[in-house]
């Protein structure tokens, strides 16, 4: 039996988390660490909360063959809950957790900003600064080639059952970028420059479409941020301070 994957797929990021809105304070301040608990268990901001639900409601607008049929998330709290908010709004909708989908894993780095990066493992940093955004593996972390890796077993992975879905997955900035850099068959330097020009909103949808079961997916819509707007809910991108940013 072939096995062609979703005819649609649909990229959700979180909704502004705890963590976003360390970012920002981090950038006003200079500080060297966010005062953060464990990754997986950042939770939303109350701005998160009604961005997640905002977007529900939208998804929930679309005509009913354009809905989504499943939905994937990452196991982290903040894509977790912004896949149950948003899915209040579709309860025929099932959701499944994918750890495939989590964010980059920073390892020895995570809670620090650059400058914290800089200060505190120089020699680090100058790893990074050699080796570059994408092969760059901090120690106990994950490199973007990684995070690469275990999407690409994601979206090839035919236990899932997703032939023919329209495939709702709530995940984080890193694997979306990613993502599109599997789907769209980018070199490291286009994934570079795409990372530059468009920084991906939170609770914004990135959409790809398969025009016929024989061809690839397409994108169709990238870091679309409309539903915010139309549901009086702004839009947040957080500052570039995280050591995976710099």
């Amino acid at each position: 039996m072939s096995f062609h994957g979703p005819d649609v797929l649909w990229l959700v990021r979180h909704g502004q988390s705890r963590g976003n809105v360390a970012n920002d304070e981090a950038a006003a301040s200079g500080a060297e660490l966010l005062d953060l608990e464990r990754d997986a268990d950042v939770a939303l901001s109350e701005l998160g909360e009604e961005q997640a639900r905002a977007v529900g409601k939208w998804l929930a607008g679309l005509p009913p063959e354009e809905r989504p049929t499943l939905a994937l998330t990452s196991p982290y709290r903040r894509a977790h809950d912004t896949a149950r908010l948003a899915l209040d709004q579709l309860p025929d909708v099932p959701l499944r957790i994918d750890e495939r989908l989590r964010d980059r894993e920073l390892g020895i780095l995570d809670l620090h900003t650059w400058k914290g990066i800089k200060a505190r493992f120089p020699e680090e940093a100058a790893r990074r600064r050699h080796l570059g955004k994408f092969y760059h593996r901090p120690p106990g972390g994950e490199s973007w080639a990684d995070v690469a890796l275990r999407l690409r077993a994601l979206l090839t992975d035919p236990m899932l059952d997703l032939d023919g879905q329209r495939v709702l997955c709530f995940t984080h900035e890193a694997p979306i970028h990613l993502i599109r850099y599997i789907l769209e068959q980018l070199t490291e330097p286009e994934l570079i420059d795409a990372l530059r020009a468009a920084p991906v909103a939170n609770c914004s949808l990135t959409r790809f479409e398969r025009p016929t079961p024989a061809e690839p997916l397409r994108a169709v819509d990238v870091g679309r941020t409309e539903p915010l707007p139309q549901h009086d809910v702004a839009t947040t991108r957080e500052s570039r301070v995280r050591s995976d940013e710099a």
